[in-house]
């Protein structure tokens, strides 16, 4: 199961008819892709014949078929095609002619210098829009320096804050900007794609993935300029509020708490039996709360030693008071609200049967996404794709004596 219709709707998904090429590797603009493909859109990847999305071969896999691969290639159609060549150049043109959306993430200049630039896919289609996924944008002196999500992450300030006071800035073990950047770039081209209802035309979509990652670590750049302040490290304290930490329970669990609310930090001194605390004048707000967060951390983390972490969560909850566990992989699966939401949704797929994995972003009433199948093999609808544009079968060997396919 996916996404669940309104009682009686059979409306089409809401982007049904909307044909978007993927041009894109490594992730942000395949996962962009994919976000428009769970909700109805025709998503058609193009990978280089000899040289498949490296995403196939990142990570773990079963049997010879990359998993990751499963996820950021669902609900698309695969072709291959050398971009290169003059065949693969001229299929892509007669491709982009049909097509609303392309998502790229080339070195600046790549697509010019295949005779692919904005000029020629926009003369062959006006209302194309084409979205351009880069680390460090199309201008500027870094644009044709080689981008990834890590030096996004490092470069934003987000690192510098991330760590315990005494350790090491920290990156995230997992492609945090590029999933940032993937989920603006989606925005991004909606919001392209709106514009073209009122001017006829589309545009080019410049998404530089250090940016959007900027932009989620908050008001940092304001505080430096309002008052000269940066943030340091406070590794899972706040300097909004507290107490706010991770804490070990009696039966070696951990939780998280939260208190950015005034109501719920004087709900979780009360629980833990220091109510005298709240009397306190520094405890009125959140700023004089995280001056004291060495205190407060000690009467929550010594309340939470003497309970395990059933009895934590089920104190908590009757108190009002914010928790939540800290999970791995295998708590969200097993989860009752993540099962409720079937945040984590099985799909069938012929080549490992079925497979778990994340579902659509968010549920819509009337016109649900949807996963419709995993990510396909190799060039597997090439045939398909080609015969839709027309090609007759002497047009397509000669692609494929060429290397165009």
């Amino acid at each position: 199961m996916t996404s669940t219709p309104a009682a009686g709707s059979s409306a089409a998904p809401p982007l049904h008819g909307l044909r978007v090429l993927d041009l894109a590797t490594l992730f942000a603009g395949p996962l962009a892709a994919m976000m428009l493909g769970d909700f109805g859109a025709d998503v058609v990847k193009i990978e280089h014949p000899r040289k498949p999305d490296p995403s196939r071969g990142h990570g773990p896999a079963k049997e010879g078929v990359g998993l990751w691969w499963k996820v950021l290639g669902r609900n698309k159609r695969t072709m291959t095609l050398d971009l290169s060549t003059r065949g693969g150049r001229d299929t892509l043109l007669r491709l982009a002619a049909d097509a609303d959306v392309i998502v790229e993430n080339f070195r600046p200049g790549t697509l010019e210098r295949w005779d692919l630039g904005w000029e020629e896919l926009s003369t062959v289609n006006p209302r194309l829009v084409l979205a351009r996924v880069t680390g460090f944008g199309q201008f500027g002196p870094y644009a044709h320096r080689p981008g990834f999500g890590t030096l996004a992450e490092a470069m934003s300030g987000f690192a510098a804050i991330t760590g315990e006071p005494d350790g090491p800035p920290t990156l995230p073990p997992f492609g945090l900007a590029d999933s940032i950047a993937a989920l603006a770039t989606a925005y991004a081209v909606m919001t392209a794609l709106t514009a073209r209802n009122t001017t006829g035309r589309g545009q080019v979509v410049d998404m530089a993935i250090i940016e959007p990652m900027l932009s989620v670590i908050g008001p940092h750049p304001l505080w430096y300029d309002q008052l000269g302040y940066v943030q340091p490290r406070t590794g899972n304290r706040s300097r909004n509020n507290a107490p706010r930490n991770t804490y070990r329970t009696a039966d070696g669990s951990w939780v998280a708490v939260s208190t950015s609310a005034q109501s719920i930090a004087e709900r979780v001194l009360r629980l833990v039996g220091r109510p005298e605390l709240i009397d306190e004048p520094w405890f009125a707000d959140g700023s004089g709360r995280a001056a004291h967060a060495e205190l407060l951390d000690e009467a929550v983390g010594s309340w939470m030693a003497r309970h395990t972490r059933d009895e934590a969560m089920a104190a908590f909850e009757k108190a009002e008071a914010a928790i939540a566990p800290v999970y791995d992989v295998r708590d969200v699966l097993a989860d009752p609200q993540f099962q409720a939401l079937d945040t984590v949704t099985e799909v069938p797929d012929p080549e490992l049967g079925p497979i778990r994995m994340q579902n659509v972003l968010f549920r819509l009433s009337e016109t649900p996404g949807a996963i419709r199948w995993a990510g396909r093999p190799h060039g597997a609808d090439t045939a398909e794709l080609l015969a839709e544009l027309g090609l007759t079968g002497a047009e397509i060997d000669a692609l494929r004596a060429e290397g165009a396919l």
